[in-house]
Parts: C-alpha cells; structure tokens; sequence
C-alpha cells in the first residue's frame, strides 16, 4: 500500500491510501487530512498498521513533531486508531475531542488528557480556524462529530458520503448517489428521527469542499448535497418504520 497526498484547499491536505481487498474489486479508501497552519492539525488517524505510512505523507508537509492538534469523528479504530502514536511521535500534541467523546472513550484512552470540545467552539490554529459541531449517531457513534474550517469554508465530514474506488483527491462528480450504493453495502448509517435533520443544519454552513474519509472529496455546492443525502436518508427512515 501507498498514501498518496493531495492539497484540496489552501493549506488543506489529503493523505489518502487505498485498500483494493476491501470490497473488491473496487477497493477502499482510508483518508486523513492535515491542516498546514501555525497549530496543524490531523483530522483521522488511520488504524495503528497504517501509521507508518501516514506519518510519512505527513513528513512530506511538515515535521511530525510539529503536530498540535489530533482530532477525529468518532471512536473507532479507523478514526483514532494511532492516536497515541501521534502522541508520542509529536510531544507538543494534544486529542481534541467533543465533551462526551473524551468523557466516555478518550479520557482513559488517551496517553496524554484530551481537550474537550463545546458543541459550536471554535479552534484558533493560527491562519485556519476549525469549529467543532457535535452529532450524534451521524452517521453513526454517540460521540460523532465534524469539523468546519472556516477559512477555506471546509467541513471534515467523517464517514458521511462514504463510497467505494479509488477516484480522484477531489471531485465535482456527484457523490450522493455513490453513497447511497456504499450504504446498501455496509448500512452503517444510524437512521434516526434527527438524521436528517442534523444533515440539513450542516448543510445551512454552505461548505465548499466536503473532506470524506472514505472516496474522493467533493468540491462544489456542498449544502446540495447534504440536502440530497439527508433526504435519502429521510427516506430510507420512513419507509422502515
């Protein structure tokens, strides 16, 4: 395996991986994002097995040790699996997290006391700013949450759009229809009351480029498309119960 890395906005990168043995012969794909900025920042892990060859796209950007910040949707060992090698590999750093996901997981989880996160708080990472927007169960986990990097008007969405291949870094192609298929596959979305709800609010910050952690990301009218996928996913909810 090799993780490739691509800038998908100003200071924005993608280090991304693809695992063809996972629902083949598509593939997978495992993507991490690192905001350049005073305090850089890691949004995903990876799983430990992978952190070798992430810390090293992660070196072709900056020095590891210079990382502050590492930050994720949920707990799950895709997202936070080589937390704390990060944390030994890079001393200054800290696991930002939202309130319930450091106080049920991370606080014991972590080898160093993670930052809490208030829903709405803002990050001040010196040239970027991230703000910390809690929901739970979206797509699935007590404690999920996204990312929304004011600067560049980019939302780390975790799992949500998840989608097979190996496209490219960034896409103007629709991605709702592909997670819709993706989820046929895994149904690992937490179809709920509020899902769509949730998906719609996101939607109202406009986003430009949506930073999936499996599939290509999205450059375009990020808001349509969480309006497109809540609706599905309204849909899929109604026609269950």
């Amino acid at each position: 395996m090799t993780t490739t890395v691509d800038e998908i906005a100003n200071g924005i990168y993608r280090l991304s991986t693809w695992v063809p043995d996972i629902a083949p012969p598509a593939g997978f794909t495992f993507n991490q994002f690192l905001i350049d900025a005073d305090e850089p920042l890691l949004f995903h892990t990876g799983p430990r097995a992978m952190f070798p060859l992430v810390a090293e796209a992660v070196a072709r950007i900056l020095p590891v040790n210079r990382l502050r910040w590492v930050t994720f949707g949920h707990v799950e060992a895709d997202e936070c699996g080589s937390m704390n090698s990060w944390l030994a590999a890079a001393p200054e750093a800290q696991v930002a997290h939202g309130m319930m996901g450091c106080l049920v997981s991370l606080n014991d989880m972590a080898d160093r006391l993670p930052r809490p996160l208030a829903d709405g708080e803002v990050l001040d990472l010196g040239g970027k700013s991230v703000r910390h927007l809690d929901t739970p169960h979206v797509p699935h986990g007590w404690d999920a949450r996204v990312l929304y990097e004011e600067t560049t008007g980019t939302l780390f969405c975790g799992d949500l759009f998840t989608h097979l291949g190996n496209g490219p870094a960034l896409t103007a192609d629709d991605i709702v229809e592909k997670a819709v298929d993706a989820e046929a596959i895994f149904r690992s979305t937490s179809l709920a009351p509020d899902t769509a709800n949730v998906m719609r609010r996101l939607g109202n910050l406009a986003p430009k480029v949506l930073a999936l952690m499996h599939g290509s990301s999205f450059d375009g009218d990020g808001s349509r498309a969480l309006y497109d996928l809540a609706s599905a996913y309204e849909s899929q909810f109604l026609n269950s119960v």
